[in-house]
């Protein structure tokens, strides 16, 4: 007989965790009926007739959030054969409230426990014996982050659903029990009788959805309000509130009898962190300080030299196996630098014929000959200017060696008999996929045009992308550590002083976090935002922070003008920032988006030592979201791209067009069409404005789309651009892609979040608009003050930044009078 087991909990209760140890790799996602909330499943270990549902986190059954609309929707209607219910063990008074809801439901359920090593730790007993018999279900302790107790917990899981049992009711108070049970006998007598008690308590609290889907007439429920009506009289309450109120008194009679706290007046580590980390003072400099070093960590070290391989290696020229000959090959390019330039200084054209290695009749022991004969008469204390090309910024700058740097060259080249400065002759060389993929194309005389579209197009555009895969898992290794190990929940908290400053809540922050993974997530998550103006602003907002889609742009914008400062990356982050809570600020002060931001609570999880494999899980699944988009729609994308870029009209014919004749390309039409929209912010080039076009479907064209136009690998593009961009404009560059509008993908997610229309275009329209404007402040003002003063330019964005703090300081009272006469449909 196939199962369905339910898994519910509140949020940070470790339910996800759970889940993954439960169904390990025999997990599949989709969508709920009806709604876009992401929908977990999987079948049980050793258990292919068990399916565990994972439901979305929650703290009630009650219909304020999506989330919750969702799980109760699934429970009462889809009715799963058994709940498995994770209550964090360091928490479980707020937990067990929604344990009683689901006990009300008639499905049989089961508690697990969490967390009982911190719970140990900290000091605290609890006594599940007499917990699992206060509550009428099974109860079983786990640690779902060493996978402790998780099995036997699905097994209790398992043999509640075979008994068929339904939890015991717990009683309320005499009146209100009097109340529930005419509301029984009234409206839900002939349910079943598993059922009756959960929906009578729901009309008592006068559930809109539960009266409207079971069709109570007007007349019952007139009579009903009798009933209702004079137990709030009693209570000098309201219903829903007096509801709550029993079940905590409930509660709290049960916590009584099996919490017992073994260190009274002691701070838990947690506490004593949170004293630190969430301190007035000290929390904000701690959370910049934590997320310059993620930055740094994954765009300067270790994302960085991965990120090198993969572009300069994997993607490039090629390799050192295991690094055997990088250190050889590396000494024997600048030996041979030493000796170029010596010889251009000197005038010696023996030197530069000799070292010519592109020549075919380039003899190695001529070379060495040649190279010693010019070491013997250079004196130690002679010395040789010239001029050097940086190879990714193309920068010409000068330099000196003495005649003893010139006789050390000479050894090093002769030591190596000659070889040229091509890292191929050194150690164990592995070519890269654009040299293989060439080479078998050679191989099959593949026509021209073909060659092209593999090796101009799909590797260049895609392999520009791929490249900085290990950047991102790096970062979103350490995101995802930050996210389990608890620290970002504080980060909310923190904000929400903040936020609440500037006209947000401290919920905002939430589908901000997320959207650093991906944008869709993160405008989906605004719906926990109860308030509908701060839940539009916010979806409005989310997609200014730099999702994992952006980083490839903005690492290859930071290493071609930068010199790849960590300073550019986490910049990135906390523009995205200031958009952010600039944005809400100014908004605030509008009649639509006016009135006091949503109250903010919010548990705090207690720390604890996230698992590698649940860390590395996280780290994956956003990886791989990264890797499918480059396999379809950015593989697409390039295919349309080359297409556009190699064909054009010469002469009134259409044909495919060499290298240096793609400025008569159909791309390079339309590109310089639309080019003059943004020479006000300093790039007016057709290929950067294709390449902001084409970030419109997906951010990562925007590092596709230079490849593709440049092409050559990561050194040929990053050069391309240095001289292209200059410092100010090239951050421009990077303001204008970061604010404006996010990719198709996430407009579809406002579209649907937003539901309607005209907001999803007033959203789309705000962002494009305020990412120009900031861009063009960026480009005017910075060029008065390096030599390229547009007086008009400069007034404009002056007028620009005088409207923006004009707004940011404009009273917010002003606003809330004028909300109180506007009603926005």
């Amino acid at each position: 007989m196939n199962l369905t087991i339910a898994l519910a909990g509140n949020p940070n209760s470790g339910k996800t965790t759970l889940f993954n140890s439960l169904t390990g790799s025999n997990q599949f996602v989709g969508n709920w009926p009806g709604v876009t909330v992401e929908k977990k499943e999987g079948k049980l270990k050793k258990h292919s007739d068990v399916t565990i549902t994972d439901l979305p986190g929650i703290y009630s059954l009650s219909p304020y959030t999506m989330e919750e609309v969702v799980a109760r929707n699934y429970l009462i209607e889809e009715r799963p054969d058994a709940i498995l219910n994770i209550v964090d063990g360091t928490n479980l008074e707020r937990n067990l409230y929604l344990t009683t809801q689901l006990c009300e439901l008639g499905i049989p359920v089961v508690v697990a426990i969490n967390m009982m090593d911190v719970v140990e730790k900290n000091g605290y007993k609890i006594n599940t014996a007499e917990l699992s018999r206060a509550l009428g279900c099974k109860v079983v302790e786990i640690s779902a982050l060493k996978g402790s107790g998780v099995l036997d917990a699905a097994e209790a899981a398992i043999k509640a659903a075979e008994d068929k049992k339904p939890v015991p009711k717990h009683p309320f108070d005499g009146t209100v029990e009097h109340a529930i049970a005419h509301i029984e006998e009234a409206c839900v007598h002939d349910m079943p009788e598993e059922q009756q008690r959960w929906y009578a308590v729901k009309i008592f609290e006068r559930d809109d959805k539960v009266i409207e889907k079971l069709g109570i007439s007007e007349q019952t429920r007139a009579h009903i309000e009798k009933d209702i009506k004079a137990v709030e009289d009693e209570y000098d309450d309201d219903a829903e509130s007096i509801i709550t109120n029993e079940r905590y008194v409930y509660i709290g009679k049960i916590i009584n009898g099996v919490y017992k706290n073994k260190q009274k007046g002691q701070l838990s580590t947690s506490d004593k962190i949170d004293k630190v980390v969430t301190n007035r003072w000290l929390g904000l400099p701690i959370f910049l300080v934590i997320m310059f070093l993620v930055y740094y960590i994954s765009m300067v070290t270790v994302g960085s030299w991965a990120t090198d391989w993969a572009n300069d290696g994997l993607f490039g020229d090629g390799w050192h196996l295991f690094g055997i000959g990088t250190a050889q090959a590396e000494e024997q390019a600048d030996a041979v630098g030493v000796l170029v330039g010596s010889a251009e200084a000197s005038g010696n054209e023996a030197i530069l014929e000799a070292l010519d290695f592109e020549s075919e009749s380039y003899d190695p022991a001529k070379a060495v000959s040649t190279v010693k004969e010019f070491a013997a008469g250079v004196k130690t204390t002679d010395e040789f200017t010239f001029e050097v090309e940086d190879e990714e910024t193309l920068e010409v700058s000068e330099e000196t060696v003495t005649g003893e740097d010139v006789k050390s060259a000479a050894e090093i080249f002769v030591k190596n008999e000659g070889k040229t400065d091509d890292p191929a002759e050194f150690g164990v060389w592995v070519p890269g996929i654009p040299v293989l993929v060439g080479r078998g194309l050679d191989a099959l005389n593949t026509p021209a045009w073909l060659s092209s579209l593999i090796l101009d197009g799909i590797i260049a555009g895609v392999g520009a992308v791929l490249g900085f895969v290990p950047q991102l898992l790096v970062l979103f290794l350490l995101l995802a550590f930050l996210e389990a190990c608890g620290y970002m929940a504080r980060i909310a908290f923190v904000l929400d002083r903040i936020f609440r400053r500037f006209g947000l809540s401290g919920k905002s922050f939430i589908p901000i976090l997320i959207g650093t993974g991906c944008g869709i997530p993160g405008i989906m998550a605004s719906r926990t935002i109860e308030n509908e103006r701060d839940r539009r602003m916010t979806i409005m907002t989310t997609t200014f922070i730099p999702c994992g889609a952006k980083i490839p742009f903005i690492a290859m914008i930071a290493g071609a003008i930068f010199g790849g400062s960590p300073w550019v990356s986490t910049g990135a982050y906390f523009i995205g920032m200031a958009a952010i809570i600039c944005s809400g600020i100014m908004l605030k002060k509008t009649k639509p988006f006016a009135g006091e931001p949503a109250p903010f609570v919010m548990e705090l999880p207690a720390y604890h030592m996230p698992t590698l494999g649940n860390v590395l899980r996280s780290m994956w699944e956003r990886g791989w979201s990264f890797i499918k988009k480059a396999g379809t729609i950015i593989l697409l994308s390039t295919i349309v791209l080359w297409f556009l870029s190699r064909f054009g009209f010469v002469d009134g014919t259409f044909t495919m067009l060499g290298e240096e004749e793609i400025g008569n390309s159909m791309l390079a039409a339309f590109g310089n069409a639309i080019a003059w929209i943004f020479a006000p912010l300093g790039w007016g080039n057709w290929q950067a404005a294709v390449a902001s076009i084409t970030g419109l479907i997906a951010k990562e064209n925007i590092v596709a789309t230079m490849g593709t136009l440049y092409g050559g690998g990561q050194l040929n593009t990053w050069a391309a651009i240095a001289q292209v961009f200059t410092g100010v404009t090239g951050f421009s560059f990077l303001v204008f892609n970061l604010l404006c509008a996010p990719c198709f993908a996430a407009m579809g997610a406002i579209k649907r979040e937003m539901n309607s229309g005209k907001w999803t275009a007033f959203a789309i329209a705000y962002q494009c608009l305020f990412a120009y404007a900031v861009a063009l402040c960026i480009n005017q003002i910075g060029g008065a003050f390096t030599g390229n003063l547009n007086v008009i330019g400069l007034i404009i964005a002056i007028l620009l930044i005088a409207g923006m703090v004009f707004m940011l300081f404009k009273p917010y009272k002003e606003a809330d009078k004028l909300t109180k006469k506007v009603k926005i449909k």
